[in-house]
């Protein structure tokens, strides 16, 4: 499941490009990590991604990036977890009837990929058996941030039945839950998909019905799988634990220490970082100096900490936070703040991912926008024209292949090319290397409005 918008990481992570998709821990998101520790076809099939209309082209690339190939389907709309994991069983029974799935988030960081791998083969039988496994991690503190779960009896080996679920607790219940043996409750999920499903029709059969319908007429949109919108919206919005897994009787789980984390906050990213011999933890250029346990990430400007304990710095190009460390709670308050003020900064970046590659705004003006744009080899923008403006392009890596109206022209390093008013262009890469260009826009408006797509290699026209 990779459709969540991720914004408790904030400002790196956006609605459009959310923690799931971000290099937090290395050269690798989440989302790819989650998908390499489940690669080993001794145990798992092709892997089916459930993302939203917005991601499919991020989730395409880091399926690349990876060499993974996944089936791909696409939510209408936001549903939680619930029916994007009914979804996914669905689909599955269309591979198998007798398909186990094991159900994962993508934006959770496991640090010890073996034993989890011991927890699914440990908890398989139990799912095959009929039961619906959560897997349940050994505390390793007592945190306020997560639910817990009470194992009950032994059904075989490892796999207890659950005895209840609880909510997130405050610290001296935590504290009491660690010391009863509770665990956090992971939100991964082992199940036979006709048990998960048996079990979600019991107390909402028409939302099942209506995801089913979803899964039986999705069209095929490029090499995606396109849930049908109508259905799907028919489905009632709620998680798989409020759905399912606290209601039925054949819920259990499986014990695990994995080094596992939900990445739900800056201060989980700097526990899982490397730091230093005062605590500090930098992912880009930082200086620290009398600090202590600060985080800090930026994207380019170098970050100065002078004087300070348990702070969270997070630059990007646009927005920069400052943060106590432990209050994730405040940082959700001071988004939905920010979608009132500013709610541009909450929803993209300055640096915009498209399937051809990347754009990003370098200069705005009352009659000018000046932008660098790259595109990845092979990739091609769809033809166009605008109606309110006139661009510039000046090739500065790679070449590019252009079209205007009837023109069609290489332009190499160092060249440049006008697209004037009203024109019919387009712009791809030929060559084996990125195309970087910059682009000059001219007139009265810049809006992406102003963009009249003819034909798209990304059915957007």
């Amino acid at each position: 499941m990779c459709g969540g918008a991720g914004t408790r990481l904030w400002p790196a992570s956006r609605e459009v490009h959310p923690k799931q998709f971000l290099s937090l821990f290395g050269a690798r998101s989440t989302f790819q990590d989650t998908l390499i520790r489940v690669s080993n076809p001794a145990l798992f099939e092709r892997p089916i991604v459930i993302t939203n209309n917005a991601y499919r082209f991020m989730v395409l690339e880091q399926l690349a990036e990876i060499g993974c190939e996944a089936d791909v389907l696409l939510e209408p709309m936001r549903r939680d977890s619930g029916p994007a994991i009914a979804a996914g069983a669905v689909f599955a029974q269309t591979r198998d009837k007798e398909a186990v799935v094991l159900a994962l988030a993508a934006d959770h960081v496991v640090r010890d990929n073996a034993a989890f791998l011991a927890a699914c083969r440990e908890g398989l039988p139990a799912a095959e058996a009929g039961h619906i496994v959560t897997f349940g991690v050994q505390p390793e503190r007592p945190a306020t941030e997560y639910g817990y779960i009470s194992p009950g009896e032994i059904i075989s080996g490892q796999v207890h039945s659950v005895a209840k679920f609880v909510e997130k607790p405050d610290p001296a219940t935590a504290a009491s839950y660690v010391e009863a043996g509770y665990l956090w409750n992971s939100g991964n999920f082992m199940f036979r998909a006709a048990a998960l499903l048996d079990e979600y029709r019991k107390v909402d059969r028409g939302s099942v019905e209506a995801i089913a319908d979803s899964v039986a007429k999705a069209g095929s949109d490029l090499s995606f799988v396109k849930l049908d919108a109508d259905a799907f919206a028919s489905a009632k919005s709620i998680s798989i634990d409020y759905a399912v897994m606290e209601k039925t009787p054949r819920c259990a789980v499986v014990q695990v220490a994995c080094g596992w984390s939900d990445v739900g906050s800056w201060h989980a990213v700097w526990e899982l970082s490397d730091k230093d011999g005062e605590g500090n933890a930098a992912r880009g250029t930082a200086v620290f100096e009398d600090s202590r346990n600060c985080n800090v990430a930026t994207d380019r400007a170098l970050v100065a900490l002078e004087g300070v304990d348990d702070l969270v710095v997070v630059a990007t190009q646009d927005a920069v936070l400052v943060s106590g460390q432990k209050d994730a709670n405040g940082l959700k308050r001071l988004v939905a703040t920010l979608k009132n003020v500013a709610p541009q900064v909450t929803e993209d970046h300055i640096k915009v991912h498209r399937p051809w590659g990347s754009y990003q705004s370098v200069d705005n003006g009352e009659r000018h926008q000046v932008k660098r744009i790259i595109v990845k080899p092979g990739g091609r923008l769809s033809l166009q024209k605008h109606h309110h403006r006139s661009e510039h392009w000046i090739v500065v890596r790679g070449t590019a292949q252009v079209t205007v109206n009837e023109l069609v022209k290489t332009v190499h390093e160092n060249e440049s090319i006008y697209i004037p008013i009203g024109a019919v262009h387009r712009l791809e890469n030929p060559g084996k290397i990125q195309l970087e260009l910059i682009e000059v826009q001219t007139g009265s408006y810049f809006g992406e409005d102003d963009i009249i797509r003819i034909e798209d290699d990304y059915s957007r026209s």
